[in-house]
């Protein structure tokens, strides 16, 4: 667990101010001259109490109402007026917003069911109490980096503490999605009780899929800890939107091949094993951090005790592909997508019997030909190993990581790690012998890319000698 922070404000003072914070700080001048006062609201605040580098910056302007504010900041900056209906402009080519103080009257159930009224002259101790966490709710001033903290966040901070700021809260269901992924984020932080009992009676039914979909992202492509988070969802009682997750707590594994426990503490220590193997390509990072956190869906279903007298979850890769296809599908409704991830659930105990059993270049290329991402399959292997407890209790010193070591030297040696092998010997080769495209292509062809997995066909020239033999002997018969 990260240590807490150290509640500086240095990273707002940087030596070299980037073009957006000096822009920030342009803004906090207009405003003043105008009559009002500029602050930083958010993320950037707390990221810099937290020694973190700020990138993009909110700024909440107090006291000018837009007909005035707007004009002048438009005098020095081009500006995307994009969320002007909610009292947001964004500085063109800078990471800066600007804002007015806002209320917000709920009028339904939705995540956007809210009329949301400017008000420049809201006090900031009522303009932060819409906010979500008090981490969330510190103010600073751009120029003097005077620290406004009406609802405690830097104490939180300081105490490790995600807190929610009021019982407006409880108006946005999202919210709860937001602090999993926090938590997972900043694994210095513990979610207060009371904040647990109210998330507990809140319910994302009304959730647009797209806003559920975001905040998951954040917790399986940014989260430190992502264990964190699903934590949190259990504690609030969220898993019960999730079938597939709550599942599993409970659900029993043999300890001698699993000593950590239950199903659902070894899913959280491989999805805790994630974040070291980022590649920084979001399409693949999500994919490998689904496919862990679905990798043992089916076990649930499967887990019985043999008659042995151990628990055997026999074939739960593949009572597995289901539920982990449901669960993507419900968040993001990309079918290719689901399918990815279904099949690195399905394929993910292939890989240790191959290395152990030495097994042949073909098996390799049949197991590229059924994967297509082998690259992402060593990294769920690799994940799902880790999710064990090992002697000692460093996950680094696993006996089994030489599985996943042999494993990517081996599909690397066969360039076969981000796709199987490209048939060598294609229809056109078939006309150019007279041949007429048609159903018996299939067959041919099929045969010729046997023998490539095989290793019989390894170039043009062997493709095409393998070819003529085929037809020749075909003809024959």
């Amino acid at each position: 667990m990260s240590t807490s922070p150290d509640l500086s404000l240095s990273a707002l003072r940087p030596s070299r101010p980037s073009p957006s914070l000096e822009a920030a700080r342009g803004v906090a001048r207009t405003a003043a001259s105008l009559g009002g006062r500029a602050l930083f609201v958010g993320g950037c605040v707390r990221d810099a109490l937290m020694g973190r580098e700020c990138h993009d910056f909110d700024v909440e302007v107090h006291g000018v109402t837009p007909e005035t504010l707007l004009p002048a900041l438009a005098e020095r900056w081009p500006l995307d007026e994009v969320g002007e209906s909610f009292g947001v402009v964004k500085l063109k080519g800078l990471d800066v917003d600007v804002s007015l103080p806002r209320r917000e009257t709920r009028l339904g159930e939705g995540h956007r069911d809210f009329a949301v009224d400017s008000d420049p002259f809201l006090s900031p101790a009522e303009a932060a109490a819409r906010r979500d966490f008090t981490v969330n709710a510190v103010m600073a001033d751009p120029l003097t980096l005077e620290v406004i903290d009406p609802h405690g966040g830097v104490e939180d901070l300081r105490n490790g503490v995600l807190r929610h700021v009021s019982r407006h809260f409880s108006e946005d269901p999202l919210r709860v999605l937001r602090g999993m992924q926090f938590l997972a984020r900043f694994p210095f932080l513990a979610p207060a009780p009371e904040t647990i009992a109210l998330c507990s009676s809140m319910s994302q039914s009304a959730l647009p899929r797209e806003r559920i979909a975001a905040e998951w992202e954040k917790l399986l492509v940014g989260g430190a800890a992502p264990s964190r988070g699903l934590e949190f969802l259990r504690q609030c009682g969220w898993l019960r939107f999730y079938p597939e997750l709550a599942a599993l707590p409970g659900c029993p594994q043999d300890p001698t091949f699993h000593p950590e426990g239950d199903v659902w503490t070894h899913t959280l220590l491989a999805l805790d094993a994630v974040p070291a193997l980022r590649t920084g390509i979001r399409s693949d990072d999500l994919t490998v951090a689904l496919a862990v956190l679905c990798h043992d869906f089916g076990k649930p279903s499967t887990t019985a005790r043999g008659d042995d007298g151990r628990i055997h979850a026999y074939t739960h890769e593949l009572a597995g592909v289901e539920p982990a296809r449901a669960f993507v599908l419900r968040l993001w409704n990309q079918r290719k997508f689901a399918d990815l991830v279904a099949t690195l659930v399905r394929l993910h105990m292939r890989p240790v019997p191959l290395v152990i059993e030495k097994a042949g270049d073909r098996a390799w290329r049949r197991l590229a030909v059924d994967a297509g991402r082998l690259d992402l399959l060593a990294g769920v292997v690799e994940c799902d190993i880790r999710g064990t407890t090992p002697a000692g209790g460093n996950p680094d010193s696993h006996e089994s990581l030489w599985i996943v070591r042999e494993f990517r030297e081996r599909i690397e040696r066969l360039a076969i790690q981000r796709e199987a092998p490209r048939p060598i010997v294609l229809g056109r080769h078939l006309i150019a012998r007279g041949m007429k495209p048609g159903h018996d292509f299939g067959p041919i062809l099929d045969a010729c890319y046997d023998a490539q997995i095989s290793g019989e066909i390894t170039d043009e020239a062997t493709g095409l000698s393998f070819l003529d033999n085929y037809l020749s002997s075909t003809r024959r018969q």
